[in-house]
Order: structure tokens, then sequence, then C-alpha cells
């Protein structure tokens, strides 16, 4: 467990007892994955890599219903060269509004790439397939699209582990699902552009940091977001910009990568 990881994160470094930044670090591997350091990353790659995970956390701060990034880094964690932790709103009920801002946090770190450097990379795979799960839900669960209130999706058994799965429905329903997911999707992906090309100047800042930094917290993100400047890497007894002041994994979430 946390504690447990923690423990050992204090005993490599030779020390018997756990500090704060020992609970952090336990944090973020149970979340994001181990630290691999000793990968080499070409400065292309990071600076790409930044820029999408950036282009993810000011979508989501600028977005009045997404949940805010709470940490993001560039120091390669498990399988992705890039990582953020997000804190989600305690909800019961999600409304379109809401489920549109996500899906647009989703496309951003793509829109970012397209954005900052107007070219973009084979990285945005798994954002492109939770933003399509999330409209397809809406499309066929939810009744939130000109599709109308309509259950297309087919629940199966529980018990065999399996979700809503594709019902039986005509081919012009079948096309109008289409029809309804490449307008949510684009539509959201073309808002990401415009968001960000409208904050392009912290984009391009916030990106400067993090490749400086390898991680900032989403109180980073705010202060250069209102025009502020962080205090210096050097800077004795500054607060280290990594989101450092949780102690737990309680309500944080990895965010899109």
């Amino acid at each position: 467990n946390l504690l447990n990881e923690a423990a050992l994160q204090a005993a490599r470094e030779g020390r018997n007892r756990i500090t704060g930044r020992d609970v952090d670090e336990a944090r973020d591997r149970v979340l994001m994955g181990p630290e691999r350091r000793s990968m080499v990353v070409r400065e292309a790659d990071r600076k790409v890599t930044a820029y999408h995970e950036v282009g993810h956390a000011l979508a989501a701060q600028l977005l009045p219903h997404a949940d805010k990034a709470h940490k993001l880094t560039i120091v390669p964690r498990g399988r992705s060269l890039g990582s953020a932790l997000y804190t989600p709103e305690d909800r019961m009920h999600h409304t379109t509004g809401a489920l549109l801002d996500r899906i647009c946090v989703a496309l951003a770190g793509h829109a970012a790439e397209q954005v900052a450097t107007g070219q973009v990379t084979t990285g945005a795979a798994n954002d492109f397939q939770q933003a399509t799960n999330i409209a397809r839900r809406m499309v066929t669960e939810w009744g939130m699209s000109e599709v109308g209130q309509l259950a297309l999706a087919q629940e199966s058994s529980a018990y065999l582990g399996y979700g809503p799965q594709q019902g039986v429905y005509s081919d012009h329903t079948a096309q109008q699902i289409d029809h309804e997911l490449s307008r949510i999707l684009n539509g959201q992906f073309e808002r990401a552009v415009t968001l960000l090309t409208e904050h392009v100047h912290v984009l391009h800042r916030l990106t400067d940091e993090l490749i400086a930094r390898e991680s900032l917290s989403g109180e980073d993100v705010q202060t250069v977001l209102a025009g502020g400047t962080l205090p210096p890497l050097d800077l004795p007894g500054a607060a280290p910009a990594s989101g450092d002041d949780a102690s737990a994994t309680g309500g944080l979430k990895p965010g899109p990568a």
C-alpha cells in the first residue's frame, strides 16, 4: 500500500523515518508508475511531451467544469514520457457541459502540439480513446445528442465483467451516431485549439517552465496563467514545484497523458 511504498523509498535512501516527500513519491508511483530517469529521451521528444501535458493542464484550468491539474511531469513513468494527476470534483451527476469539458481537456494535448509546432504526433492515442468513449456514451446512453433520448447501448451480464455493448439498430441510426460522434469530437478539438491559441503565450511559458523543472503543480499553472512568476529553481526554502502538498491518493486521479 501507500505507506509500504513510502517506507521502501525511505529505506532506499538509508533513512529510518518516512517523510512527506516519501509519501508523495509513493503516491506518484502508485498512480503514475515508477520513474524511469535512466531512459534516454531526445530533447525534441521532451519538448513535444511538455507541450502535450501543458495543453491538457492549461485547458483544464481554463474550462469551468473541468477537473484541475494537481501535478504534471515530463519525467518518464511507467510507459509514458509524461503524465499528470488531476483533482476530480465529487459529482453525483455529470452535466452535458462537464462531459464536453472532459472531452476538450482530453483532446487539448493534441491541440497544443498543433498550436505550438504546427504538427501533431502519435502520442494522443489514449486521449482519443478516452474522448471517444465519453462521446459515445453521451450519444448512445445518456440522450445528450441530436440522436435523441434513446438507449442505444445494450447491457450485458454484469458478472461476465462487460459493460454496455453496441445495441441492435438500423444503418440509418448507425450513421446518425457516427455523425454525432464526429460533431462532438471535432467540435471539442476545435474548441481546444481556439482556447490554446488565445492563451498561446501562457502555453509557451508553462512549457518552458516544465522543461526546466521537469514537474509543475496545479498552483504553478495558475500562477503563470495569472501573469505571476515562479520562484527560481535554486531559491533556498522554495516550495517544490511538484504539487507535493497532498499526502495520500485520495481525491487524485491520473489524467490524459
